[in-house]
């Protein structure tokens, strides 16, 4: 059974903290049972808290009645002991742990929780698979991997906070259940008892209250915000995620992007002692596509794309004539002494992928032998061959693969290939973390379905002043005043120069195809706000989660957050999502349409 805590039971030192400086100290520490050894006369017991394990020892010197109690502890009971700290026998130093020198010897002894044999080991070593693990995630979290990511996680926001306050930032909370707006993903919705139809959002960022904010004169904004969106996830996505956000009026782009800079800087120093050099590089984002094929580009290794449409005109192969004849390119990534690695099997396997992500197919060169094979060999002569290889700097073992197509298909195309090429070749270097601002977005893209433009940000975005002319006579040649942070491949940040001005507001909405009455009943609210005198403004919405993600070098978002929804946007420990309870149901006037089975 049970034991209690007296008063006269307080914790004087967490397990991880004992050294060999405190040795002589008498001490109280609690915590969970990594492990039990016993040697008949003598027992060990692992204790482990958040700060790590210390060494428990009973022996011939304990009291009998201790020694019993001792010998009966398993697994995950959670204990607290008083006793001395000693250094530990010859030979018996651990020098993998930080509490390697020095044991407890108890005086005393609590069981305070009697476990169960828990469904997996506490430790690190052992994989469980996912289900499992989610299933107990609070046996998980005991883990000390988990417990260091996060404990940086916690570490991060503190960091966030102590430096934007310092630089003059006000830390105000916005709503959590606001009208819907279009921000590019689907709503959660809330319904309303009292307004029976009526909806509340979930948001998916502050986006709107922060520039009212700003319209309100506090000048300097941030926020740990919780944001939702109800979209597929993947590795670095959940539906529910924080930001660290932030907005600030009468500043440049330049003056939010070095305030960002100082704030990386910061938090890399004091949570990794990493030192990050600023200013980080700049890159426009068509030179982002043209050389990565992608807006958030991994710059740890090479691999750039070439373009080789020049090339191509003069070689008679119908898959780039079509592709030219249409207004697209060629183009290529060379991966340098990969022939051994990319097999025919493999090169297939790169050509499925393509043609997974939309490409017709690739096209290779594979240069093993003196001279190089080619996948389209029956279409050149060798001299064009050899004229092809020396455009793509091609030397014997590398290894070109080519795409024609239409840009938009091609660089990313290869942009996905080169980053699955970058891990299955290893040219990805291990604790090397590069930063990149990837700025001047298109303002729009272009919907196949929809046949009309849709903002690539959100539509409160600037554009460049330049680009104001084309608004009504060619959109497509907006760039707008708007930068992503990238840190190895990932997107950490995002943010714009604001709309002040309510008349240019207002033809940007129009340029979307709303009609005024849509832009009433969605932004009346915020056009009428800035009617009332606006500042310049411009803000960010940092990733914290994904920020964590990277710095602790953890594979997934579940891995830095602590209670995480799986593919389906399920918690499994929870059971959650559960159906409503039908009172509930009814005060809210909803009718739930049941599923054609339990299964779906």
């Amino acid at each position: 059974m049970a034991e209690f805590l007296t008063e006269q039971d307080r914790r004087t030192h967490y397990c991880g903290d004992l050294r060999a400086s405190d040795i002589g100290r008498e001490v109280c520490v609690m915590g969970w049972v990594q492990r039990q050894r016993d040697l008949g006369s003598l027992i060990f017991i692992d204790l482990r808290d958040r700060t790590g394990i210390v060494q428990l020892a009973f022996d011939d010197a304990t009291d009998p009645e201790i020694f019993e109690k001792a010998f009966t502890i398993r697994s995950e009971y959670v204990i607290a002991v008083h006793g001395v700290v000693r250094p530990r026998g010859e030979g018996a130093v651990n020098p993998n742990l930080p509490t390697g020198e020095v044991e407890i010897c108890a005086k005393s002894l609590k069981i305070l929780s009697v476990a169960q044999t828990p469904p997996f080991e506490v430790n690190d070593a052992k994989k469980v698979r996912d289900d499992i693990s989610l299933k107990y995630r609070y046996i998980d979290l005991r883990r000390p991997e988990l417990q260091k990511n996060i404990r940086i996680r916690h570490e991060i926001a503190r960091v966030a906070r102590e430096y934007y306050y310092e630089n003059g930032f006000m830390e105000i909370e916005t709503p959590m259940m606001i009208k819907p707006t279009p921000e590019g993903a689907r709503d959660y919705v809330v319904p309303s008892r009292i307004h029976k139809g009526c909806m509340y959002a979930l948001p998916q960022s502050p986006q709107i209250y922060k520039q009212l904010l700003m319209v309100a004169g506090f000048d300097r904004y941030i926020q740990l915000a919780r944001c939702f969106r109800d979209e597929d996830l993947r590795a670095d996505r959940q539906p529910e995620f924080t930001q660290i956000d932030l907005e600030m009026s009468f500043a440049t782009q330049e003056d939010i992007m070095q305030m960002n800079e100082g704030f990386i800087q910061r938090v890399f120093r004091e949570v990794l002692n990493v030192e990050v050099p600023v200013p980080m590089p700049r890159m426009t984002f068509a030179d982002a596509q043209r050389l990565y094929g992608s807006d958030k580009p991994d710059t740890r290794f090479g691999m750039l794309i070439q373009d080789l449409s020049e090339v191509a005109r003069t070689i008679e192969f119908p898959v780039f004539a079509d592709a030219l004849s249409q207004g697209g390119s060629v183009r290529a990534i060379v991966a340098e002494n990969a022939a051994q690695t990319l097999t025919r099997k493999e090169i297939d396997k790169l050509v499925d992928h393509a043609k997974g992500i939309g490409a017709k197919g690739l096209a290779y060169i594979r240069w093993v032998e003196e001279a190089p094979s080619c996948s389209f060999a029956k279409f050149m002569t060798p001299e064009q061959l050899a004229g092809l290889c020396a455009a793509l700097n091609m030397k014997q073992g590398d290894v070109a693969l080519i795409c024609a197509d239409k840009d938009k298909v091609v660089l990313p195309t290869l942009g996905a290939i080169r980053t699955i090429l970058g891990r299955k070749l290893d040219l990805i270097p291990e604790g090397k973390f590069n930063f990149l601002w990837v700025v001047e977005f298109p303002f729009f893209e272009w919907n196949e379905e929809t046949q009309h433009w849709d903002a690539m940000h959100h539509p409160f975005t600037m554009p460049l002043e330049e680009c104001l002319p084309y608004l009504e006579t060619d959109p497509g040649k907006v760039r707008a005043k708007c930068y992503d942070m990238v840190l190895n491949g990932t997107e950490l940040l995002s943010g714009s120069i604001r709309i002040t001005d309510w008349q240019l507001q207002e033809k940007m909405f129009k340029a979307l195809g709303l009609t005024p009455e849509e832009i009433d009943r969605k932004f009346g609210f915020l056009v009428d706000a800035y009617k009332y005198g606006a500042p310049p403004h411009g803000g960010s919405g940092m990733g914290l989660d994904r920020l964590a993600m990277v710095m602790t070098g953890a594979d997934s978002l579940r891995d830095v957050i602590a209670f995480p929804k799986v593919q389906n946007a399920s918690e499994l420990m929870s059971k959650c999502p559960a159906p409503a309870d039908p009172k509930a149901l009814e005060e809210l006037g909803i009718t739930v349409v049941a599923p054609e089975s339990e299964e779906n």
